[in-house]
């Protein structure tokens, strides 16, 4: 059994310096009351993949609430326009969701909230950050691998055709 680090054990990570590089639109720790705004962006980035894969995209269907108070989730922008959920595991910091309101593409939203994952997962000294994606959203197969990440498998879950992604992260802080 992998034993998990609690989200709310590091939720205060959050506020290290260097995490929030754009002054007008920190990233921050979600509170109950973002609720209808996290299910809103999710619901706004993911419906589009619905007809290409043929099934609910799992941040979708995710119980929001219970991220919510484990503390797992992070946004950005007033109103929200982008969020991650992330989850502290071992050896790894894995980025379960990351959702851009479709009206803020293009605005840098996404990578802002892909660098404070990065520098969350150093916060929390952990060497590597894993995720995966659809293999039907060709947009994210182009947008990973432009942050520093590497497709190492491929694997069907149920209805779920995934490509996985991993970034290791140095100790220099590159």
């Amino acid at each position: 059994m992998v034993r998990l680090r609690p989200c709310s054990d590091w939720a205060q990570v959050a506020t290290v310096p260097g995490m929030n590089d754009h002054p007008e639109a920190p990233v921050r720790a979600a509170t109950a009351d973002d609720e209808p705004a996290v299910r809103g962006v999710t619901d706004a980035a993911y419906r589009p993949y619905i007809a290409r894969i043929g099934v609910v995209p799992q941040p979708m269907e995710a119980d929001h609430m219970a991220d919510l108070e484990e503390g797992c989730v992070f946004v950005t922008g007033e109103p929200v326009t982008g969020l991650v959920v992330v989850r502290a595991r071992p050896d790894h910091l894995f980025l379960d969701s990351i959702a851009v309101h479709p009206d803020a593409h293009g605005r840098g939203v996404g990578g802002r909230l892909l660098r404070f994952v990065e520098a969350h997962a150093r916060a929390l000294g952990l060497p590597e950050i894993r995720l995966y994606t659809n293999a039907l959203m060709w947009e994210n197969q182009k947008i990973y691998p432009r942050y520093g990440y590497e497709l190492v498998e491929r694997r069907v879950d149920g209805p779920y055709d995934r490509l996985h992604y991993r970034k290791s992260l140095d100790r220099r802080g590159a």
